[in-house]
């Protein structure tokens, strides 16, 4: 029935068409499945590395930033200097009061006795050390120590005893040598010496002290421990008669930075863990699934088959649920496409053989005979085959090129009224003597837009038309019209002739089929033309359907093909198709 108006190859294609890929070569491929190779080998992929990379950087940033605690330690022992220095004011106003006799301030000393006992009743509840210095720069009392006239016995911290763990120990060691490092300005102090008899010299603070000013200075000790020290003056009635410094070692704050970095690491662990355990389960959840598509894609290539299928994750709804649908969609399309490459080979080896095999009859039977006329008529179907031949190998040329066409198509908005009504009126002034009428029947109003590629959709047309036109008899009508529909918009083509073989309605959309009217010379047409309209049509997200339309006694009295797009309700720098005319003839 219904077949195919030849297709011109610069009319489908222009050009030739660019590679659909790009070509790899040997090497390229060998890297590539040297990668595919080498990410089975390892524990660890690198994409689970990266994540947790990513997770854990931060939070070693954080970390490392906590544990510094640099401003904390710094407010720490401005806190302590600052509570030295009223403890120092208390405790030199009471000496000045107590210790300090009556008399001419030019000769008048502290009384030692009196101010050794005055800083041993109030040194006593703190762990502060006080020494206190007469004007001329000697120490006249400390209290962890007992000056006597033949020496002093000084007061020392026992060590820890040998029973105690040396693992602790050892580890305090460490961890004081590590945050001593990063302690703020421990490194750039000045050292803590103590000579084993001490004068106001030996302190800088003492001399601002002894010369009526108050000091404070932060030293560091072998131990690598803080020396926090405050000096300030023994006065009475604003004479310096001595110089008061308290010192204290940074145990307690070590103490205390200590604790807020254990429970940073005990939180920083707590978060790790976690952190460590997100990381590796998002990895796996990524990496994995990526992992079994690669490997599916890889044995894919090598066996080249349906048997080896791309996983689907069908509880995911993510990225990758969806990549592996398409992959599969994708690996399903291509099975078809090769399959229908395998067809169509062996359909174009079956519609090559016929014309070739009457050509060589043709060709030998020429040979044999020398009767003039006969050779004549052979000649004849020679050249009959032999456009056959070219008609063929054109149109099949041009159905293989197709899909690559297609697949750089673009649909854009189409104004299907304007379209029809020139298709018409080409047609009226075209057509010869004893054409068949068409009829064109549009509705009044109301948009026709429709999504499409406008000279694709030409071509379909016209092949339509000309089929509809073959099957038309001289006195017969061809009938276009179209409706706009909720999303579509449908263009149906009728004609009046003798319809469609009954269930022959799908088969003439097959490549190659043919079944022209009686009368027609055998080998016009190669069958192409409506499978060729109907992947146009399907490529722009259409439908192309076939039917006989039957009297009211149920009788078939034409076809009827339909041509369903989507429809579009607006389209730039085009007219929306309002108004226009009706029925025309």
């Amino acid at each position: 029935m219904p077949d195919d108006a030849r297709l011109s190859s610069t009319e489908v294609y222009g050009t030739d068409p660019p590679p659909l890929r790009r070509p790899v070569d040997g090497a390229e491929r060998d890297s590539v499945r040297h990668r595919l190779g080498a990410r089975h080998g390892r524990r660890f992929s690198r994409l689970t590395l990266r994540i947790l990379a990513i997770g854990i950087f931060p939070l070693a940033t954080i970390f490392g930033g906590l544990m510094y605690l640099g401003v904390y330690e710094r407010s720490l022992i401005d806190g302590r200097l600052l509570a030295l220095g009223t403890e120092a004011r208390m405790i030199a106003g009471a000496l000045g009061e107590t210790a300090v006799p009556p008399g001419d301030p030019a000769t008048t000393e502290i009384e030692i006795e009196t101010a050794r006992k005055v800083l041993r009743r109030l040194v006593r509840p703190t762990r502060v050390r006080a020494r206190l210095f007469a004007r001329n720069g000697a120490l006249i009392a400390d209290s962890r120590a007992l000056l006597r006239p033949g020496g002093a016995i000084r007061q020392e911290a026992l060590p820890p005893p040998e029973g105690s763990s040396r693992v602790l120990r050892s580890l305090n060691e460490v961890y004081d040598w590590f945050f001593f490092l990063l302690s703020q300005g421990r490194d750039r102090a000045a050292a803590y010496r103590e000579k084993p008899y001490e004068s106001a010299a030996d302190y800088e603070e003492v001399r601002l002290a002894l010369g009526g000013d108050e000091g404070s200075m932060v030293r560091v000790s072998d131990r690598r421990r803080l020396i926090l020290s405050f000096a300030i003056p023994v006065q009475h009635y604003k004479n310096v008669y001595g110089g008061l410094m308290l010192s204290i070692s940074s145990a307690e704050i070590d103490r205390s930075v200590r604790e807020v970095r254990q429970d940073i690491v005990l939180v920083f662990g707590i978060v790790f863990i976690l952190s460590l355990l997100l990381s590796l389960y998002l990895a796996r959840a990524i990496s994995q699934p990526i992992n079994r598509l690669a490997a599916a894609a890889d044995r894919m290539r090598r066996v080249r088959t349906r048997s080896v299928a791309i996983p689907t994750f069908p509880d995911r709804r993510d990225e990758i649920g969806d990549l592996s649908a398409a992959l599969n969609d994708l690996t399903t399309e291509l099975f078809d496409r090769m399959d229908a490459i395998e067809r169509f080979a062996a359909d174009v080896s079956h519609e090559l053989k016929n014309p070739l095999s009457s050509l060589r009859s043709a060709v030998e039977t020429a040979a044999r005979i020398d009767d003039a006329e006969k050779q004549k008529r052979l000649m004849a179907v020679i050249e009959q085959d032999v456009d056959r031949l070219d008609r063929l190998i054109t149109d099949i040329a041009n159905a293989s090129r197709l899909d690559a066409e297609l697949a750089r198509l673009a649909p854009e908005p189409v104004d299907l009224r304007h379209l029809l009504q020139t298709l018409a009126e080409v047609y009226r002034t075209t057509a010869k003597e004893g054409a068949p009428e068409i009829r064109l029947d549009l509705p009044q109003r109301g948009s026709l837009i429709a999504q499409a590629d406008e000279d694709r959709l030409v071509q379909v047309l016209q092949n339509l038309i000309a089929n509809a036109v073959s099957f038309t008899p001289p006195q017969g009508a061809i009938r276009i019209a179209a409706v706009a529909e909720k999303n579509t918009v449908t263009v149906t083509v009728e004609d009046d002739g003798p319809g469609i073989a009954p269930g022959k309605e799908e088969d003439i959309f097959k490549r190659f089929y043919s079944e022209r009217p009686a009368g027609e010379a055998f080998g016009q047409h190669s069958g192409l033309g409506l499978s060729i309209s109907r992947q146009i049509v399907e490529a722009v997200g259409g439908a192309l359907q076939a039917e006989n339309i039957r009297a009211p006694d149920g009788s078939v009295c034409g076809a009827r093909f339909a041509i369903s797009l989507p429809r579009l309700f607006r389209t730039a720098g085009r007219p929306s198709g309002e108004g226009g005319t009706g029925s025309t003839a």
